[in-house]
């Protein structure tokens, strides 16, 4: 079968999914080599540090003399400097490969149009913006991380018919069941894709939760923790050794929180979100999952500082107890029955 630009080119999205949840501060990346219009070499980046998309689509390719006679399509302008891995283009030249055709350019500095440029000089023929802004969906969090210096922030939380995440109860009463097991699943699986998931102190208090993957395969994000009086106790479950875990504060405590914790100061009477979405670029976080409670999402709602929100609405009436934060004022992008759960998916038109 004879394929065109586009279907190659979404056979490379295919395969960059493939690295997801384990590539970052890198972009997932899929690559695919064709000669006379059939396909006979793929790769994709598999996790950071791993060689690239290119060097595994070159490594699959049975009969290396057909690569001076083929077209290498990447989701990604290939890299042209040297930093886990050598740079992809000098790998391209090297292999005589004539023509390039990419989605993207690599919006990171030390890429970000050289890598085109590059293989024009040398002679390559070089085809950009194939489904460039697929492309640019796959890597949003990328994207975002280095056009706007933050992470891509998801608001998440689940709320009752009428409109509350939370009972009234006593600190030590396990929390109110919203959503269906079959979302509590989805969110773990949404945990596994993002680099670092944050709560409150509020949220810490009432619920310990360890926020962890469990209910799906995959690897634990750091946990941010926001406590404003700096007095969480030693032993909630977020300083477990499961994870990494960020703790801002109003100032370091004599607390022993435990090896997997750091302790990070800032001014909570200036810009406090401002503060830790710095923190967490300087510390190549491009993701954030901000899963409560009320008042830390609105927090940022209020700064127009997220890009998503994934609000489940579960089958229960709670009739008083804790107000869920307000919706968006624009519609849904996607909306799902999951069981008798809800989910609405919000989504600024920021990429």
């Amino acid at each position: 079968m004879i394929y065109n630009d586009e279907q190659i080119m979404r056979r490379c999205f295919e395969l960059a999914r493939n690295g997801g949840g384990r590539v970052a501060p890198n972009p997932m990346v899929g690559a695919v080599i064709v000669y006379n219009g059939k396909i006979i070499g793929e790769g994709y980046h598999s996790h950071y540090g791993a060689p690239h998309a290119e060097v595994m689509a070159i490594e699959s390719v049975t009969d290396k003399s057909l690569l001076s006679r083929s077209i290498i399509y990447v989701s990604l302008e290939p890299c042209c400097h040297y930093g886990k891995t050598p740079p992809c283009t000098q790998l391209i030249l090297d292999k005589g490969i004539p023509k390039v055709v990419i989605a993207a350019a690599d919006p990171f500095t030390k890429v970000n149009g050289c890598g085109i440029q590059l293989l024009k000089n040398n002679g390559v023929g070089v085809v950009t913006g194939v489904l460039e802004n697929e492309a640019r969906e796959l890597n949003k969090f990328f994207y975002t991380y280095h056009e706007k210096k933050r992470p891509y922030i998801i608001l998440k939380w689940a709320e009752s018919v009428d409109g509350y995440i939370d009972s009234i109860r006593p600190a030590n009463e396990l929390p109110t069941k919203i959503t269906n097991a079959m979302s509590s699943a989805l969110v773990h699986r949404w945990r596994s894709q993002v680099q670092s998931i944050m709560v409150g102190t509020n949220t810490i208090i009432r619920d310990n939760p360890r926020l962890t993957v469990r209910n799906y395969q995959g690897n634990n994000p750091l946990r941010t923790i926001i406590d404003r009086k700096g007095k969480l106790p030693a032993n909630a479950l977020v300083f477990n050794n499961e994870s990494e875990t960020l703790l801002f504060i109003p100032q370091k405590s004599d607390i022993d929180y435990g090896k997997h914790t750091v302790q990070i100061e800032i001014n909570f009477n200036d810009n406090v979100e401002e503060q830790i979405l710095s923190e967490l670029y300087k510390r190549q976080i491009q993701s954030l999952f901000i899963e409560g409670g009320t008042q830390l999402i609105t927090n940022f709602s209020v700064k127009n500082l997220w890009d998503e929100a994934r609000i489940f609405i579960g089958n229960v009436f709670l009739k008083n107890g804790v107000k869920a934060p307000q919706k968006p004022d624009i519609s849904p992008i996607y909306v799902e029955i999951i069981g008798n759960d809800k989910l609405l998916v919000y989504r600024k038109n920021n990429l």
